[in-house]
């Protein structure tokens, strides 16, 4: 019989002498209950209280089940699932706090390294849709200060809320209706590594310089208008291209040279688009002729910034 992991327990004489306990009958043999490093005590005493306690604490010290890992994997698994008509759904494209907003508003603002570094692989919509909320909102407002000073003393000033509509519509649908169609185009194209939500990102903090470049909107001096547009035009294209390319040549070098050259020129314009349609008293959405004295003797109708808009 092998005497490892076995405790060898000797009954001791009334002497106390081992001399005369016959081994024979005296000696037995038990299952071991301790560990190397714990002594064994008499009558096995202490081998049974380390026992209790390496079974009361091996709870926390050994790994759950197979069964209760593979349950716990798949609730989980389970409770992520995010479907399109749950808010959970779109709430995983706002999941961005405050200071990083701030931090990629700047780094768009002050590029120094690529924009889809600053995103660190979580794109978010919350910036790019208050960039262009605020962008709409100045717009109107710039265009209503415009309209009023070129109609001060002449007659009572009337809101035209078509400003409004004609802001959304251009803001709105640069920022969000174009990425997908330019998304659309770089998988036709066989860009893998093109991502709606990283072009969204793009665009919507592509928005962030026509914020101070509206505030001049109201400005009655037309080459200050331009200046201003210019500079939002050449900052926010620069921007774009900076961070467009290495998704654009990823398809053949004649597909990015065209897609690059759309990119551009549609940018542009929007730029033109803002100038035209919200600078400065001679801007066709706001210049609305001789009040009551339209050519054919009918009084003329503000220009729509939505019909301004498809012209160009």
């Amino acid at each position: 019989m092998s005497r490892s992991g076995y405790d060898a327990v000797v009954d001791v004489d009334d002497e106390g002498d081992l001399g005369h306990t016959d081994l024979q009958e005296d000696l037995e043999f038990h299952q071991s209950n301790f560990s190397e490093s714990s002594p064994l005590g008499r009558n096995g005493t202490k081998s049974t209280q380390h026992t209790t306690t390496s079974t009361s604490s091996g709870g926390g010290l050994l790994p759950a089940p197979v069964t209760a890992a593979r349950t716990s994997n798949n609730s989980s698994s389970g409770s992520s699932k995010r479907f399109l008509w749950t808010l959970s759904f779109y709430a995983q494209f706002f999941d961005v706090d405050t200071s990083s907003v701030l931090q990629r508003c700047w780094a768009a603002l002050y590029p120094r390294a690529n924009f889809l570094d600053v995103l660190e692989g979580n794109p978010d919509l919350y910036g790019p849709f208050w960039i262009a909320t605020t962008v709409v909102l100045i717009l109107f407002l710039g265009g209503t200060i415009s309209d009023y000073l070129a109609q001060t003393g002449k007659e009572a000033f009337a809101y035209d809320f078509r400003l409004l509509s004609g802001a959304a519509g251009l803001i709105y649908g640069y920022t969000f209706v174009l990425p997908v169609a330019l998304y659309l185009a770089l998988r036709y194209f066989g860009s893998e590594s093109a991502n709606l939500l990283e072009c969204w990102a793009l665009y919507g903090y592509s928005n962030l310089i026509w914020i101070p470049v509206a505030l001049i909107s109201w400005s009655p001096i037309t080459i200050l208008n331009w200046v201003f547009v210019g500079v939002g035009f050449g900052v926010s294209v620069a921007f774009l291209l900076r961070n467009l390319y290495p998704v654009l040549s990823a398809t053949d070098r004649q597909t990015s040279k065209v897609l690059l050259f759309v990119v551009v020129a549609l940018h542009f314009g929007l730029a033109l688009a803002i100038k035209v349609l919200f600078f400065a008293h001679g801007s066709p959405a706001l210049k609305d002729g001789p009040k009551g004295a339209a050519p054919g003797g009918g009084d003329a109708k503000p220009a729509d910034p939505a019909t301004m808009m498809m012209m160009f």
